[in-house]
């Protein structure tokens, strides 16, 4: 289920490069809010407090509540960012 969660995360991130209409991108808001929320919680019940704040770090970073106004390009770099980590902790777990 983790690594579901992290491959389709990665997968939404890498589409907002993507020309995308303004609807998607509240779409991954929404769902980015949610699969980090229980990578959080499951990080959490597993003993890994260090990987469970950094995901509830994301889930703040991207809920769709109060937008944080950082730029396209600065969004594209954490997307990019934020992807190739998810990919690679799927890789190496």
């Amino acid at each position: 289920m983790k690594k579901t969660i992290k491959i389709v995360l990665a997968i939404l991130l890498f589409l907002c490069l993507l020309a995308m209409p303004y609807g998607y991108f509240q779409l991954v808001r929404y769902a980015a809010l949610v699969g980090f929320a229980i990578l959080a919680y499951d990080a959490y019940e597993s003993g890994h407090k260090t990987q469970a704040i950094v995901f509830v770090c994301l889930a703040i970073l991207f809920q769709p509540l109060y937008k944080i106004g950082l730029g396209r390009h600065i969004w594209n770099l954490v997307d990019v960012v934020v992807g190739v980590g998810l990919l690679l902790s799927v890789l190496f777990e």
